[in-house]
């Protein structure tokens, strides 16, 4: 047995044993299931890759339904409804998206209209259920596996992978899977997670020890995510008022040479309102030479980042209490490109937020970033319940 498959074994092996004796503790008090949900629109104007101006309406209605159906079960189901409008629906580059299989297991999503400069589709964001007998929760479903501690990039989150320079941000394609997770005490836990791939690709299974000491968050996980195995760490603890995180992972695709992936990290809130973030990261997976960029595993979504060595910045301003500026740049080390996503969100309701934003980009021909078109972008949200 593989050394991998030995600690995937034993992980599992335990984590069973902890779940048959947690069965006899007690159960504790049921939540009431609650319906929330929001409605959000999203302006944007920008050029496709093949350089049509276009501009897109994005409008979802996500009506959300979390709570427990008895005691020891609880449900998180949330649904989406969305509709598209504008003229990137003629682009070339929607038409091949939009028939993209969605990289999940189960096919839960659907388009219900076609027709010119309109597109319809509803799809389930989220779908689990959690099994919880005494400090053993099993959760089954669509859901997130919120592994690592980047903020703009985790080596160890491969099943959710970050992307800092996304539209919506928080909007985190979930996974198919079933979670085992153990408490081993107060700032300690034991994970196992088994995903299925869709179409005949490898089973995702992996294990994760996550405690604390001396002041000092640490985890540990072990496993073969998206046909790699992967053996990596993560650290997060206080200076003084500072946050230091790091994440550090060796990873071996199947067939291939194996290659390290490393973050490290801070931040830092001032008494002034201003929030700063910094990140190093290190993709050994990527090239320091342009002509060896996996593009295409870029727009498969196989890859993320396609170049070494990345610096990240994160600033946050709340210019009033109803005001924030927000802004994310990016910067490839390899090639010099430069990316930054900069936005004001204006809460104007007690559950309404508009954000303004735009999206730069800048580098040389044949950089990472030199290619991608400047967007502006218009979000309205309403929560409600």
């Amino acid at each position: 047995m593989a050394y991998r498959d030995r600690i995937c074994y034993s992980g599992a092996t335990a984590l069973v044993a902890v779940l048959a004796f947690g069965a006899t503790a007690s159960i504790a008090q049921p939540q009431p299931l609650e319906l929330t949900g929001s409605l959000k629109s999203v302006y944007l104007r920008s050029k496709a890759s093949t350089g049509e101006d276009f501009a897109l309406s994005l409008n979802r209605l996500r009506v959300e339904a979390k709570g427990d159906l008895a005691p020891g079960l609880a449900v998180d189901l949330q649904y989406d409804n969305e509709v598209l409008l504008g003229s990137y629906l003629d682009t070339a580059e929607f038409r091949a998206l939009k028939d993209r299989p969605p990289p999940q297991y189960w096919r839960a999503d659907a388009n219900y209209v076609e027709r010119g400069e309109v597109y319809g589709r509803h799809r389930l964001y989220r779908a689990a259920v959690t099994l919880t007998r005494g400090n053993v929760d099993l959760k089954l479903g669509r859901q997130r596996i919120a592994w690592g501690t980047g903020r703009f990039w985790s080596p160890l989150d491969i099943l959710n992978p970050v992307n800092p320079l996304a539209l919506e941000r928080e909007e985190r394609v979930g996974v198919d899977a079933a979670l085992l997770e153990a408490q081993l005490g107060p700032l300690s836990r034991a994970s196992l997670v088994v995903a299925p791939a869709p179409g005949r690709g490898p089973t995702s299974s992996a294990v994760q020890w996550h405690g604390n000491a001396a002041g000092v968050d640490a985890s540990l996980v072990a496993g073969r995510l998206l046909g790699l195995d992967i053996v990596g760490m993560d650290l997060a603890t206080q200076i003084r008022d500072a946050g230091i995180r790091g994440e550090a992972a060796r990873l071996r695709p199947r067939g291939g040479p194996a290659f390290n992936r490393l973050m490290v990290g801070g931040d830092y809130a001032f008494a002034n309102g201003l929030t700063l973030s910094a990140e190093l990261y290190y993709n050994g997976a990527g090239s320091r030479d342009p002509a060896g960029y996996d593009r295409a595993g870029l727009r498969s979504g196989r890859a993320v980042n396609l170049a070494t060595r990345y610096t990240g910045l994160y600033a946050s301003y709340e210019i009033t209490p109803l005001l924030k500026w927000v802004s994310y740049a990016v910067r490839n080390a390899d090639d010099r490109s430069r990316a930054i996503d900069s936005r004001l969100v204006w809460s104007i309701g007690p559950a309404m937020d508009l954000t303004v934003g735009v999206q730069h980009y800048n580098g040389t021909e044949g950089s990472e970033f030199a290619a991608v078109p400047n967007a502006v972008q218009l979000q309205l949200q309403w929560f409600f319940r």
